[in-house]
């Protein structure tokens, strides 16, 4: 995809270390307005001269800062992808059973997943992957696929610890979001509410499933 506005200054300019406290300054506020014009506009439509603009910097910052609109464009889903993901910690969750943390991030997950913001987020991204796959990728390695390293590595723990026996984490952290999702997810996307009864009888089904396959066979049910 040609990069609007361009004159070929991607082909010649890098990416340069920051350091002083201004360039950082000017970096954020780069990266707030892309973030901005991007999902409001759509990547195509949004010109490096209207993100320089609106962010008080010239073209030639935005391009020895990020190299090139696509780099940009790949921060600005990094940076929206943080804000949702401070919706969401697996620091946070609380303390328990195995079958009560299971619980308490399946809940925290869907809560997080079944947001509006990310419905319109995800919609737009998917916009615009119709014309540039790296777009879709850029979305997938800055979010889903860094939750799941995150999620997959806390299986990986509780395994370590007796608590699961996993030989996957990866596949098993798959297995347990799509189990808590159920046809909620797609449900909410098509404009069907689900109410808290239906998400927490579905999150109780998952890991209830979930500690069938993964949990130690000489535990008890009640141990779990």
């Amino acid at each position: 995809m040609s990069t609007c506005g361009s004159s070929g200054l991607e082909e010649n300019h890098g990416p340069r270390k920051v350091g002083r406290p201004s360039d950082a300054a000017k970096r954020q506020a780069i990266v707030d307005t892309a973030a901005r014009l991007f999902f409001q506009n759509g990547y195509a439509a949004t010109a490096i001269e209207q993100v320089a603009a609106d962010a008080g910097v010239s073209k030639v910052t935005i391009y020895n800062q990020f190299g090139d609109k696509r780099a940009l464009f790949a921060e600005a889903v990094g940076y929206e992808c943080e804000k949702l993901r401070g919706h969401f910690s697996l620091e946070a969750m609380p303390q328990g059973t195995i079958r009560e943390r299971l619980t308490a991030f399946g809940e925290a997950i869907c809560a997080f997943l079944f947001r509006s913001e990310m419905f319109q987020f995800e919609r737009r991204i998917a916009a615009e992957t119709e014309h540039d796959a790296a777009i879709g990728a850029a979305f997938l390695e800055a979010g889903p696929w860094r939750m799941k390293q995150g999620f997959g590595a806390w299986l990986a723990r509780t395994a370590q610890a007796g608590e699961l026996v996993i030989e996957d984490p990866m596949l098993a952290a798959e297995q347990f979001v799509s189990l808590c999702k159920g046809m909620g997810d797609l449900e909410c996307r098509f404009g069907v509410f689900v109410t808290p009864e239906q998400s927490r009888k579905c999150i109780v089904g998952a890991v209830n499933v979930f500690l069938a396959a993964y949990g130690p066979p000489a535990s008890t049910p009640e141990d779990r």
